[in-house]
Formats: structure tokens, sequence, C-alpha cells
């Protein structure tokens, strides 16, 4: 045998103990091992390794993300609710179809406006109240789409300032009840009270008082758009900051405040002795209003990026249909189905002694 034969028989012992690692592995040292022996380890979320037997991972940009191999970064998908959305365009075309259910009934009330039945509903308040509902209905069109700063300075605002005005109209129209029952005491000072003047300055001072609070928080601390990576750190989840949680939900607050006291007055006139007592009606609209909105509250919170949106969305939706069909549909019922409902003897009919009671 030849040295040249020798030679290629002999094997190179090799340098390291371990296969190389591959990318989106780092070599980790184990203890008690010579340094040529080592582990692989896979880098940690967020973090990639792009050449092989890398000794350190390195962490994507925020705006980036690893890909399933952590060899590279990508940029982040980013998620709002969109038109293109399923969810999302579902929702808006909920809202532009409702919208128009309102406008239907103001229709059908100024056909029928000299009944008796649209007459003690308070026509004129009746009419701020279906074109607030509308608008209401509306307003949630304005959570659907890229939330750019125009829109998130708008969005929380109009939504509170229309359900003022919507609360607001129902509050008035509650008082008016009241005022209108009472003056029919003998000797009674409150027919003075009775008069429009007293239910547009109710909803006048309302919505001036949510104006300014409206104003005082778009001044010092208004809401913007933000780039949110904290709830889902793989994607960029678009939404909007409301700049002063206190304002928010002092907003809100002021509009509980006005729903609740509604309630309130409601309920103890539920009971004034006319046939027609709209109290009944709002009694029930302002309950299904307030339970939509407290069941609003532990439903956002558990819910997370695009549906917490989704979620207030279906709150408005829903508390405006309740006080469509509350509010509204009895009056319809009577109107198109019962005519003969509709007349002076049925809606102001009282018992015998014309007693009048609020418990």
């Amino acid at each position: 045998m030849t040295e040249n034969d020798d030679k290629e028989h002999i094997k190179v012992p090799t340098s390291s103990c371990s296969e190389n690692c591959a990318r989106g592995f780092r070599k980790a040292v184990l203890q008690g091992k010579p340094s040529c022996c080592y582990a692989c380890v896979p880098c940690l979320q967020g973090e990639i390794s792009n050449h092989t037997d890398s000794l350190n991972c390195f962490r994507c940009p925020r705006d980036q993300w690893p890909n399933s191999e952590k060899s590279k970064c990508l940029p982040k998908p980013t998620e709002f609710l969109s038109y293109d959305d399923l969810l999302g365009a579902t929702l808006a075309a909920s809202a532009t179809i409702s919208s128009i259910i309102p406008v239907l009934i103001l229709g059908l009330f100024f056909n029928h406006k000299n009944t008796p039945l649209v007459k003690a509903s308070n026509y004129f308040l009746s009419c701020l109240l279906l074109i607030s509902l509308s608008l209401c209905f509306l307003s949630s069109l304005g959570f659907v789409g890229y939330p750019d700063h125009d829109k998130c300075l708008l969005r929380q605002v109009s939504f509170g300032l229309v359900f003022t005005f919507c609360v607001a109209c129902i509050l008035a129209k509650t008082i008016m009840v009241v005022f209108a029952f009472m003056a029919t005491r003998p000797g009674n000072s409150l027919r003075k009270w009775t008069t429009f003047r007293v239910s547009y300055s109710i909803v006048f001072i309302c919505c001036l008082l949510q104006f300014i609070l409206c104003i005082t928080w778009i001044n010092n601390a208004p809401p913007f758009a933000q780039y949110n990576t904290d709830i889902k750190p793989e994607i960029i989840i678009v939404d909007c900051n409301e700049g002063s949680p206190i304002a928010f939900w002092m907003m809100l607050g002021y509009l509980f405040l006005l729903a609740t006291i509604s309630f309130i007055v409601a309920f103890l006139a539920r009971r004034l002795p006319d046939r027609f007592n709209e109290a009944q009606f709002i009694t029930f609209s302002m309950l299904a209003f307030l339970s939509v909105w407290v069941s609003y509250i532990p439903a956002s919170l558990s819910a997370r990026g695009k549906y917490t949106v989704a979620m207030e969305i279906f709150a408005i939706q829903a508390s405006s249909w309740a006080l469509v069909v509350c509010m509204f549909l009895p009056k319809c019922f009577f109107i198109l189905f019962r005519p003969e409902m509709n007349s002076r003897e049925n809606v102001m009919r009282r018992n015998r002694d014309n007693t009048i009671f609020v418990q």
C-alpha cells in the first residue's frame, strides 16, 4: 500500500459535536460540555436569525413580524373594520337600511298629523325624535372604514350629540306628559308650562350641555388615530385613541343620566288614567335603551380589535331599534290597522272621577 493510499483512509476529526443550527434558531452553550457542543434553540416570538449557526436572534422592527420559519421580517398586516370585510359591510348595510325606517314613520305621522293619536304623541317632538333616530342609525357608519384623523375626531362626538338629541326629545316628551296631566287639575298653574317653547327649551338645554362637554374634550385632549400592536403583536390594529378617557366616559355618563331621568319620570307616570298614556311607551323604550348599553360595557371589554368597534355599532343600532319599536310601533299599528281606535274618545278617555295621580 502506498503512502497516498494511507492518507485516503485517514478520517479528519470534526471540531463540533453538534449539527449546524438552521435559520430561525440560535446557538446555546451546553453546560459541562466542550465549547464545540451546543444546542439549537428557536428564536423567541418576534425575533429572527437570518443565517445558519447564528449566535443571537434579532428582534423585528415594530411594524414587522417574522415569517413562519423566523428567518426574515415581513410587514405586519393591518386590521380595522372595513367596508370590504363581511362584518363591516353587514353592519353598514344594516345602518343604512335602518335609517330609512324612522323616515317612513315620519311620513306616516305627517299624513295623519291631524288625527288624535298623533296629536296626543306631541307631533312636533315626535318628528324631532324620528329625525334624531335616523341620524342615530347613520352615526354608526362613522365607525366603519379606515380610522383616519378626521373620523377619530368626530365619530364619538357625533354619536354623543345625536344620541343626546334623541334622549333629550324623549325627556321633553316625558315631562310634557306629566305637565299635561297635572295641568288638568282645577286652579293648577302648570298649564303655562305645557307650551312647545318649554319642550324645545328642554331639548336645547340638554344638547347644549353635551355640546359644551364635547367641545371641551376636543380642545383639550382630542381623539386621534393610532397603530396598536399591544393587543395582537403579530398584526397592527388601526384604531382610535379617545384622547381623554375621562371626557369620553363623562360624555357617556351624561347620556346615561338623561336616559335614567327619562326612565324614572316615565315610570312614575306610567299609570296616569288616560287610555293612551305615552309614559308607558317611554318607560319600556328607556328600559330597553339602558339594558342595551349596560350589556355593552362588559361585552366591549372582552372584545379585541375590530370586534370592539363592531360591538359599539351593534349597541348603537340595537338601542336605536329599541326606541323605534317601543315608541312608535304601537302607534303605527293603530294608525294603519286599527283606524277606528284613532279617535278622541279612545285616546283621551279617562277614569270616572278624572283623578290625576302619579305612582
